[in-house]
């Protein structure tokens, strides 16, 4: 199995495109504070649930069940992993404040949804897309929790009722029951939520965009701290995926899924978080862009030495 490098710089030039969008809405004050607040809680309550939603496979064989169940495992090994590793590397000794919980969600969570989707399913095809979903389940439990908690800092029995009641979490339970059920949603309803799902990467990106114009470029080249996060995301997490992967014996096509998600740069949600929680939108975007233009070079010399 290999991936095609011109896929991956095609579908990067679209997401900078669209984000540069958002940065260029942003300077001419086309889309001011308080109608980003109001696309990140469309984006977080409605799209991004309907996305996860609509990327479960609709044919179910016993096949799939093996991949989507590997998928599951491995992306739960990995992300516990990530999560304690984040925990041992960020102390707050060394990033100090706010930074050590972004730190630690950069981290942990990369683009695996706005990007991963794609790059995936236009790289491995359509048989890639059930572990994908299996990994996603795992991502998308440790994102609303961990990635919560990094933000609010407590744990409560509200706590608990928002995870059990957040729509991501909900549609990834619900794709997950039609899947392993072999039922369908009703042609209107599926094709309804098809077209939500497809504003999902937009609408995010353009967010994004938006929350960079509003930041210092000039005082990314000073962020060193930050290059040293994205560097250690980009390069310990796809190293640690494989080689949990391949421990665990899983087929090539789960292992390079798995691997390739872990090696994509920071996820955008980031910028989302930051604004719905409370966090340094500033730094979070700066982090963004910083691991992403970082990610042009890191991810083909991850591909050279996994994906050969």
């Amino acid at each position: 199995m290999h991936i095609d490098l011109n896929t991956f710089y095609f579908s990067l030039i679209t997401i900078v495109i669209i984000v540069t969008l958002g940065f260029v809405l942003g300077k001419l004050r086309m889309i001011g504070k308080d109608a980003n607040r109001d696309i990140v809680n469309l984006l977080l309550s409605v799209f991004m649930p309907a996305a996860l939603l609509n990327a479960f496979p609709s044919v179910y064989s016993n096949e799939s069940l093996t991949l989507f169940i590997q998928g599951l495992i491995g992306g739960a090994l990995v992300m516990t992993a990530m999560i304690i590793l984040s925990c041992i590397i960020f102390s707050k000794k060394f990033f100090k404040g706010q930074l050590s919980y972004e730190a630690k969600f950069a981290f942990v969570f990369n683009n695996a949804t706005f990007l991963g989707y794609p790059l995936i399913s236009t790289a491995f095809g359509p048989s890639a897309i059930i572990p994908y979903c299996g990994f996603i389940i795992a991502f998308n439990l440790a994102l609303f929790s961990y990635g919560v908690w990094l933000f609010e800092r407590k744990i409560s029995f509200k706590f608990i009722i928002k995870l059990l009641t957040n729509p991501n979490i909900l549609a990834v339970v619900a794709g997950a029951a039609l899947f392993l059920f072999k039922a369908k949603l009703p042609v209107p309803v599926a094709s309804a939520v098809s077209y939500v799902a497809g504003a999902t990467t937009p609408l995010s990106l353009i967010c994004i965009g938006y929350m960079l114009s509003r930041a210092d470029f000039k005082s990314i080249l000073k962020r060193w701290r930050l290059a040293v996060v994205a560097l250690l995301q980009l390069t310990i997490a796809p190293v640690v995926t494989w080689a949990i992967c391949s421990l665990l014996q899983f087929p090539s096509e789960v292992v390079l899924v798995c691997t390739l998600i872990q090696a994509l740069p920071t996820a955008t949600s980031l910028g989302l978080f930051a604004e719905k929680y409370g966090g340094d939108q500033v730094e979070s975007s700066e982090l963004v862009v910083i691991s992403t233009l970082l990610s042009a070079i890191t991810l083909p010399i991850i591909i050279l030495i996994f994906f050969r």
